[in-house]
């Protein structure tokens, strides 16, 4: 019982950092619509801007801080300077787009940081706690609790809020938000802020349970993108539970499954995306689209 907690608790702690970047993920499809596949490589470049930062002395707290401010600037700029001669194009070029932004954007932090390992202070004390059994990191805790907070923040801000009613206009019908008066690009920009802002947190939080390196999201994006599908584009608090859900299914299966094992336990995300889909195609907590004539 012991052993099975344990790899409960740990696929939650694993889940929490695949669900960081799954909701920047959502946060810039809910204002865009579109996919950003570039959302690992920002995360990446803001934790080095924090781990830069705290190298000239400056406190861990305000050092991330900063990134989030210097990640949401360069979010608008991108969105404003590259992301928008695409964006009224074809959505496909759009997200070919993202994908190159990925390549230069962990590019450029191998050419400034180098592709050494770096070790990132965390925000959390790395002591532990006996739980039914099972040892779980204050980091651990911690970590969930700021993505729970996240997650509940985010569907405020799009349900409840004039700001993220106008972000969903503007990702739905461009056209239509204009022509009602809402000013399309500066939402766009804001919206691209605010996902490289949340990829800035989900980067401080990743970069000490990991090792700060320009492929540290690899993986993560991989998984990431996986709980968006699983719990669906339009809901945050889906893409959370989806990710908790992929990180508990992937260590239990790793262990009690014979065939699987550590090896192949990637395959069970991508197994449970398949049987999910055919069920149900917009996702676990997705809305399903409907389009009038």
């Amino acid at each position: 019982m012991g052993t099975f907690i344990q790899l409960v608790v740990d696929g939650l702690s694993i889940g929490s950092v695949y669900a960081a970047l799954a909701l920047a993920i959502v946060l810039v499809n809910q204002a865009t619509g579109l996919i950003n596949f570039a959302q690992g490589g920002m995360a990446v470049l803001s934790a080095y801007i924090a781990w830069w930062f705290t190298g000239l002395g400056v406190p861990l707290i305000l050092a991330i801080l900063l990134a989030v401010l210097v990640s949401f600037v360069m979010g608008a700029l991108i969105e404003r300077y590259v992301m928008r001669r695409f964006e009224r194009g074809d959505p496909d070029t759009a997200v070919v787009v993202t994908i190159g932004l990925l390549t230069l954007i962990t590019g450029i932090c191998g050419w400034l940081w180098t592709y050494n390992n770096q070790q990132v202070a965390s925000l959390f004390p790395l002591d532990t706690v006996q739980i039914l059994g099972a040892s779980v990191s204050i980091r651990s805790i911690g970590t969930t609790l700021v993505i729970v907070a996240i997650m509940l923040l985010l569907q405020a801000l799009f349900i409840g809020t004039k700001l993220g009613l106008a972000l969903r206009a503007v990702a739905i019908n461009p056209q239509s938000a204009s022509f009602s008066g809402l000013p399309v690009g500066r939402l766009l920009m804001t919206g691209w802020g605010l996902a490289a802002a949340l990829g800035a947190v989900a980067g401080a939080l990743v970069a000490p349970q990991l090792t700060l390196t320009p492929g540290m999201m690899d993986n993560a994006l991989v998984y990431a993108l996986a709980a968006v599908i699983l719990g669906g584009l339009s809901s945050p608090i889906g893409v959370v539970i989806a990710a908790w859900l992929i990180g508990v299914l992937e260590n239990l299966a790793a262990v009690y499954v014979p065939f699987i094992g550590y090896d192949l336990k990637v395959v069970v995300p991508f197994a449970l995306i398949f049987v999910v889909l055919i069920v149900r195609p917009q996702g676990l907590f997705g809305r399903k689209s409907v389009v009038r004539v």
